[in-house]
């Protein structure tokens, strides 16, 4: 059975739009997006299949992500998954944010992403994870 028109269907749930409301607000008017002064975990990393790049700064103190933003180029859903990542670290142990995965994501921005989409849900994943894991390296473990 096909998705009927104007959805797609993927893994977030049946019946609902690729660009829900919460991408396009998101990707419209990101909360988190910019530069972070005083970040001490960065990473970035880019999407070779659809040239998406993301960058998220945080700011780690006592094993918590104090601060969270992201820049970057990237398409809506990408942009939107970023600014609502960002969001969600905020306040949260490391320990916490290691556990967050795409569900997590696709659960707040509430639209069915295609597989061959699902890289741009994923990728601001990688790259926080990526932050952490180097800010790990620098001080001999995980924050």
């Amino acid at each position: 059975m096909q998705a009927p028109a104007g959805t797609l269907s993927g893994t977030a749930g049946p019946g609902r739009a690729l660009y829900s409301d919460v991408i396009r607000a998101r990707w419209r008017r990101p909360r988190f997006r910019g530069e972070l002064a005083g970040a001490n975990a960065v990473a970035e990393d880019v999407n070779p299949l659809c040239g998406d790049r993301v960058r998220m700064s945080l700011v780690v103190q006592d094993s918590s992500v104090v601060a969270a933003r992201f820049t970057g180029d990237s398409c809506a859903i990408c942009t939107a998954a970023a600014d609502v990542l960002a969001e969600m670290v905020e306040g949260r142990s490391a320990a916490e944010v290691a556990r967050l995965g795409a569900r997590d994501l696709l659960d707040v921005l509430a639209a069915d992403i295609r597989p061959t989409r699902m890289r741009c849900v994923t990728l601001p994943l990688a790259v926080l994870g990526a932050a952490l894991d180097g800010r790990a390296g620098a001080e001999g473990g995980r924050p």
